[in-house]
């Protein structure tokens, strides 16, 4: 632009100023998304399922940049903005290949006005894509609202800025492009580049990331003539003052008070070292094991080691486990599937999402260090990642590149074991910025493992035996036929409560000859798997003993003998009627069980028959 820069501002930012949240799509050649990333789910308001496999014109307003059209045409919901330089010229230098109609980057300004949202104005990039993969182009997208925070009403705006000599000038932006080696750490800029484009291999990354530095770089250029390079930002939080460091140690004071002398400066690092893993520990060890739900467990395991100890912290646990089978057979190999069931981090929201996603099943490569922890159940610690060392372990990984994620980190996995059965793994890693994990860290991170592997393995075993449970229950409980001979039945069973829902409850309808049904209800005292077992014993017998044509007043006399014979605990009440819809009879015995309400059809009144109560089943010596 040709406006003028203030006297004495400077003309370039660091690279750090342009970080923005960035919405990042792939369109093939048939205008269809192939790629979208979080952000642009979280700018567009689309889930990826949504979006990819859609027309992208359907999606962003990028219309006129993806179909060669003119500039200046309204596409769809999404207007132009006059007020707003949009620039179809690179704005760098480059052979007549990259000027031909279609084969140059362009960029430009919209509004997206639908009915039902709030007014949206983006500003974005779009560049042409060769070779061999489906990718055609490249869309990166973001809020234009972010730059004008100072109170104007548009992107061109009265907006008043402060110069650096403190004079106020009015303000433009427009996206554009530039050679990124015109801007401070160049070479930063290339290798953060590739930090947009998640969940894609090496190889169609690369040839991405080649074509954007050879199109240009996506900057935006003020009405200062200030152009700063765009980089994906997507909020790092900052980490708590005093956490993850080293308390100072004390020393004199010349106040006159009585202080405690400062010791030497390596031993009183060391008693920090070891009293921050103490505290850490200590203080993650009250923090997880607060239920016994398995979803519930794994997710405070995971959260307790960040920021503290680590900065990224993924836990990954073995299907049989996930599912609430058995105890796992024989340690894991490369065919053993995997599931990563929670990630816990304080990296840029979303970096992870797509690469490394919650919920994925996965069986590891024998060539990695994840599948050396899983094998030998030992922790395997690799002090920092160099380029060689990431790129080979991303190399074992198909259709993902961890190259940005994990080269230059420090990395420490340990295995979550009970029974010295490995039943999952945490993947811990730290940034370059902060110390890497030493051999006391291996040490903490193994104890931090061992105490997570008992309490994942308590939850298992309560979530299996709940499994157990339910799959016994659901067998014991009959399969009424809705219809049968003069009746329409209804079943429901309900426990009173999540601990007793597993007892001697039962009900039954038997057909019986003469169109005639026998409707049983018991209960076998107490509750518990011990119950059930009994409950089944005289379920089965009142169905044999009913094919028999007993009166019910001889069928529990009978059943009766057949609880004494079976032990002194078999204690069950129990009410048995027969039926009969020719004679329009219902013949009822009772034994100790509570008494049925008849509810009369015509008017809904309900009344408790008044029959003879009996003795309950097992009790024997009474009529």
């Amino acid at each position: 632009m040709d406006s003028g820069v203030p006297p004495g501002a400077s003309r370039q930012r660091p690279a750090a100023a342009g970080r923005i949240p960035l919405a990042v799509v792939v369109v093939d050649g048939d205008g269809l998304v192939s790629h979208w990333s979080t952000g642009a789910r979280r700018l567009f308001g689309h889930a990826k399922d949504e979006a990819v496999g859609q027309p992208a014109t359907d999606l962003m307003p990028v219309a006129g940049a993806l179909a060669a059209e003119e500039r200046g045409v309204a596409h769809g919901p999404y207007d132009t903005d006059p007020d707003l330089d949009t620039a179809l010229d690179t704005g760098i230098e480059g052979g007549p290949e990259l000027h031909s109609r279609g084969s140059y980057p362009t960029a430009g300004y919209a509004t997206l006005s639908e009915r039902g949202r709030d007014r949206l104005d983006v500003v974005w990039w779009v560049y042409p894509l060769v070779g061999p993969g489906p990718g055609r182009h490249l869309v990166l997208a973001a809020d234009a609202a972010q730059f004008r925070r100072d109170g104007a009403d548009g992107p061109d705006g009265a907006e008043s800025r402060a110069g650096a000599d403190g004079r106020a000038g009015d303000r433009r932006i427009s996206p554009a492009f530039a050679l990124h080696t015109e801007f401070p750490d160049a070479e930063a800029l290339a290798r953060r580049l590739p930090d947009i484009l998640p969940n894609m291999s090496p190889a169609d990354s690369g040839r991405i990331v080649a074509q954007v530095l050879e199109l240009g770089y996506p900057v935006l250029e003020f009405s200062y003539h200030e152009r700063v390079p765009v980089t994906p930002d997507w909020g790092v939080p900052k980490r708590p003052a005093g956490r993850g460091g080293l308390p100072e140690p004390l020393d004199g004071g010349g106040d006159g008070e009585s202080r405690r002398a400062a010791p030497r400066p390596e031993l009183d690092l060391e008693y920090a070292a070891v009293r921050e893993r103490l505290e850490f520990l200590n203080e993650v060890s009250g923090r997880i094991g607060s239920s016994l739900d398995l979803a519930r467990t794994i997710r405070e395991v995971t959260s307790a080691a960040v920021p503290r100890f680590t900065d990224f912290a993924g836990t990954h646990l073995r299907a049989a486990v996930l599912a609430g089978e058995g105890f796992p057979d024989g340690p894991p190999d490369a065919t053993t599937v995997w599931h990563r069931v929670w990630v816990e981090h304080n990296d840029e929201p979303g970096r992870w999402d797509d690469t490394v996603p919650i919920g994925e099943a996965i069986a590891f490569p024998e060539h990695t260090p994840f599948f050396q922890c899983m094998s030998t159940g030992e922790p395997v610690l690799i002090p920092r990642l160099s380029e060689e060392a990431g790129d080979r372990i991303s190399g074992e990984f198909e259709k993902r590149d961890l190259r940005p994620l994990i080269n230059h980190r420090s990395m420490l996995l340990v295995p979550l074991k009970a029974r010295d059965v490995v039943l999952g793994f945490m993947v811990l890693m730290r940034r370059p910025d902060r110390q890497p994990f030493d051999d006391m860290d291996r040490t903490t991170g193994a104890e931090l493992a061992a105490r997570a592997g008992l309490v994942l393995d308590n939850a298992r075993m309560y979530t299996y035996q709940e499994n157990v449970a339910d799959t016994l229950q659901d067998s014991m409980l009959p399969r009424v036929p809705p219809h049968m001979a003069g009746c329409d039945i209804a079943t429901r069973y309900l426990p009173g409560a999540r601990l007793g829902r597993i007892g001697g409850d039962w009900f039954d309808a038997v057909k019986l000859p003469g169109s005639r049904t026998a409707l049983v209800v018991g209960d076998v005292m107490g509750h518990g798997l011990n119950s059930a077992a009994m409950m089944g014993q005289l379920r089965t017998a009142v169905r044999t003993m009913a094919a028999l044509e007993l009166p019910p007043a001889q069928l529990l006399r009978n059943l009766d003998d057949l609880a004494q014979r079976l032990g002194e605990l078999y204690l069950a009440t129990c009410l048995y009627a027969v039926y009969d819809p020719i004679r329009s009879e219902l013949q009822i015995a009772n034994a100790g069980h509570i008494p049925p309400v008849l509810v009369r059809a015509e008017d809904g009144e309900a009344e408790i028959l008044d029959l003879p109560t009996g003795a309950p089943i097992g009790v024997g010596g009474v009529a």
